[in-house]
């Protein structure tokens, strides 16, 4: 027998996971409709799980229970203090506790003669594996980020975290700034919030970069729109229509973020609310990604003065926890495996 129909129906969230780390890739947003969906699902085959081993007086029942438990009451809680600690976004969270529901054990399944996963776990509890496979394989990421810096001839410290792009091209970008008018910072502007405030404005990065000196002053916001919630999917482009090249990374710019590069504007005049970042923050009903006003206008300052600015591209979290899905369901435990080959477990 190939699987359990419960274990069999499982693998519909296989293609479910892709196609949404697909989706966070171009757009960094996953839709919330499609989280309930997933618990409900888990439920109904957990609780047909439970049904086959109803009574539970077996080694097979007592181990179900335990597993079950470890899953929905520390993997699925582990999703939800990740978000509240900020390590997570809410779409992770909300990912993390659905595969916590829907997979809870390890599945079983017999391909060409191969009884898949090849490794599991002395724990047993699969939604586990998937997490433990998701960090190895979110490893890649900032060693990605670094051998393209590599290739780039840019060598720093900050070449596993952040790479220079050409300033124009921030529209079309996700992660956030990793440098202010001090410096490198690890708590730069958020690009999502910059197309919030320029939306908000009724402008572009392009008019912003072109006049800085008037619209710094507050009294230059006139009329103001719905800032969305800063993605690039909805709402007007903000470039002003640009083409910045194949893929908007400068070539040959300084490493330390192009502080040699032209800087625009002469002397600032002194205003209560530079840019109007107080009003901003001020009028919109939500929050802008934890961005105060001190935040904004530096970021405003560095990317209408610099040509290049650093970026901290941001890992969406979905598209290493959907790879984490397919090695687990495939191969298994790969840090079990791991540790076994050293001989630690």
């Amino acid at each position: 027998m190939f699987a359990t129909l419960p274990d069999a129906l499982r693998l519909i969230v296989v293609p479910v996971f892709c196609w949404a780390a697909v989706r966070d890739v171009w757009t960094r947003r996953l839709p919330n409709r499609i989280w309930p969906p997933l618990y409900a699902f888990g439920a109904l085959l957990l609780l047909w799980d439970a049904a086959l081993l109803f009574r539970f007086a077996g080694l097979d029942g007592r181990l179900f229970l335990v597993r079950a438990a470890v899953s929905l009451l520390f993997v699925a809680p582990l999703g939800y203090a990740f978000w509240y600690l900020g390590a997570f976004g809410g779409a992770d969270a909300k990912a993390l506790i659905a595969l916590a529901i829907v997979f809870p054990t390890f599945p079983s399944y017999e391909v060409a003669g191969l009884s898949l996963p090849l490794v599991e776990t002395a724990l047993g509890v699969f939604s586990l594996t998937i997490l433990t496979n998701t960090v190895l394989l979110g490893l890649a990421y900032p060693v990605g980020l670094a051998v393209v810096n590599l290739a780039s001839g840019r060598v720093s410290p900050t070449m596993f975290l952040a790479r220079p792009v050409a300033t124009d091209s921030l529209p079309d970008r996700h992660g956030r700034l990793f440098e202010d008018a001090e410096g490198t910072t690890r708590n730069g502007l958020d690009l999502d919030a910059l197309r919030m405030y320029l939306r908000w404005r009724g402008t572009t990065l392009a008019e912003l970069r072109d006049d800085p000196d008037r619209l710094r002053d507050p009294e230059s916001v006139g009329e103001t729109f719905d800032p969305t919630d800063g993605g690039t999917h909805v709402g007007p482009a903000t470039d002003g229509g640009e083409v910045i090249g194949s893929d908007g990374e400068a070539e040959g710019d300084d490493e330390e973020g192009g502080e040699d590069g032209e800087e625009r504007g002469g002397e600032r005049a002194d205003f209560d609310d530079p840019w109007a970042a107080t009003r901003f923050l001020a009028e919109i009903d939500h929050g802008a990604y934890g961005t105060d006003a001190e935040t904004l206008r530096g970021g405003l300052e560095v990317v209408v003065a610099r040509e290049t600015v650093r970026v901290s591209p941001g890992m969406p979290f979905v598209v290493p926890m959907a790879a984490g899905l397919v090695v687990s369901v495939a191969y298994g435990d790969a840090l079990f495996a791991l540790l076994g080959a050293v001989g630690l477990v």
